[in-house]
């Protein structure tokens, strides 16, 4: 080295400034890569994100190389420094080489370039991957026994090395990423794909029609009064039983009332009726939506009803009733919740009782709790621990309420003044 020029000795010391700072950049790029967005570009086949792609595949042994190469630059250039600082300053050059080393490598070959490339991390992984392909080549025998120690010192520390995290994303990790996505994906798609990863933690008797509201044909009855409920009939499939829900036979569709009242009222008879019913499809209690919506699929099937763990009947869930989970309402039929939710002339809110949590925080945007009862009159009894009284004040999660109607020992309307929840706030 004594042979070697000072001004050659610099020219070297910051090619391998230059190479340190190479593989830094390189170390923070490849792991703050977002890898699905890596996978994506390797299906359009772009070159650098295959090679990048290929050398993440095994993260340990592309770090083993990226280090080598750096410990390699970084002893070479503190060696150079060393001899460039002695031969200008003599015996204090020992310290200047220190000092001096120290602050060029942490500002131009450890900070700024790392944080370049935790900044972008695809322009300076891609285009590292064409020259840290060809070095892993070369050594990969140094790297694999650099490995084989490393990967035996884990071992002898209890580090199970096969059970690596994985890039498997659980749904709140999914939700997360959707919630994040910004501009990147439109609010309504947001609100779309949030509600399709929910499915799972929300059951059939969150959303299903209650018993107490099934509309339906009693076959108990006359049949001129079947005959006009048919007329009548505002949904597409209507349950038959025999004087109560429980003893039910089957649907009838609208395809076969319009059938039926093809016939003299005096020929239609309860027999031909029950000769044109489906058979009725049982949903067990605590299904999650996301089955039931496969259920309904692999079954070509659109209705069911709710039973609980002694076959008695809770409710009728639709496959409409699922979808609109997903996508919010998209139709306006009879059942429509704006009946259950009004808005008073002073402000407030009138809320039928038998209205679901889960339509009133949709529809207002409230956070009442849902994991409870699920409709509003069973979530105040429930606070109350009691049948409480019309007039009856509460201040129920945040939200100021008064029970204007009792009926039938349940509640059947509430005031609630949203305002004055929002002032207190």
């Amino acid at each position: 080295m004594d042979n070697i020029s000072t001004a050659t000795l610099s020219l070297i010391l910051t090619i391998l400034i230059i190479l340190s700072a190479f593989f830094s950049s390189s170390e923070t790029g490849m792991m703050s890569l977002n890898r699905y967005r890596l996978k994506n570009l390797v299906k359009k086949k772009n070159r650098g994100a295959i090679l990048t792609q290929k050398l993440l595949r095994r993260p340990d042994r592309l770090i083993g190389l990226i280090l080598i190469g750096n410990n390699f630059v970084n002893l070479a250039a503190a060696s150079i420094a060393t001899a460039i600082c002695v031969r200008l300053w003599g015996d204090l050059g020992y310290l200047y080489s220190v000092i001096g080393l120290t602050f060029i490598v942490l500002v131009f070959a450890e900070v700024t370039p790392k944080t370049l490339a935790a900044l972008h991390p695809e322009k300076v992984a891609f285009p590292a991957a064409y020259l840290l392909t060809p070095l892993y080549k070369v050594f990969f025998l140094l790297v694999i026994g650099l490995n084989a120690i490393t990967n035996g010192l884990l071992t002898l520390m209890g580090v199970k090395l096969n059970k690596s995290d994985r890039d498997d994303l659980g749904s709140d990790e999914l939700k997360i990423i959707v919630n994040e996505a910004g501009a990147l994906i439109p609010k309504r798609h947001q609100s779309m794909l949030l509600s399709v990863l929910d499915l799972e933690s929300v059951t059939v008797e969150d959303i299903m029609i209650p018993r107490n509201e099934i509309t339906g044909i009693n076959l108990q009855q006359p049949i001129s009064d079947i005959i006009n409920q048919m007329k009548n009939a505002v949904h597409t499939r209507l349950p038959v039983f025999h004087d109560e829900i429980d003893k039910v036979e089957g649907f009838l569709h609208a395809r076969q009332i319009i059938k039926l009242l093809a016939f003299d009222e005096e020929d239609l008879t309860k027999e031909a009726i029950s000769n044109v019913m489906t058979k009725v499809y049982f949903v067990p209690e605590g299904t999650p939506l996301n089955t039931q919506l496969l259920n309904f699929q692999r079954k070509k099937l659109r209705i069911g009803l709710v039973v609980d763990e002694y076959g008695d009947i809770l409710g009728l869930v639709t496959l409409e009733d699922i979808l609109e989970e997903i996508v919010g309402e998209f139709t306006t039929d009879f059942a429509d919740t704006s009946k259950d939710i009004q808005k008073a002339d002073d402000g407030s809110i009138i809320i039928d009782g038998s209205a679901t949590i889960r339509d009133i925080n949709r529809s207002l945007e409230w956070q009442l709790p849902t994991s409870g009862p699920k409709t509003l009159n069973g979530l105040i009894i429930e606070y109350i621990e009691s049948i409480p009284q019309a007039g009856t004040g509460m201040r129920l999660s945040g939200y100021p309420m008064e029970i204007l109607q009792v009926k039938s020992n349940r509640v059947k309307s509430v005031r609630v003044w949203p305002e004055l929840f929002l002032a207190q706030d």
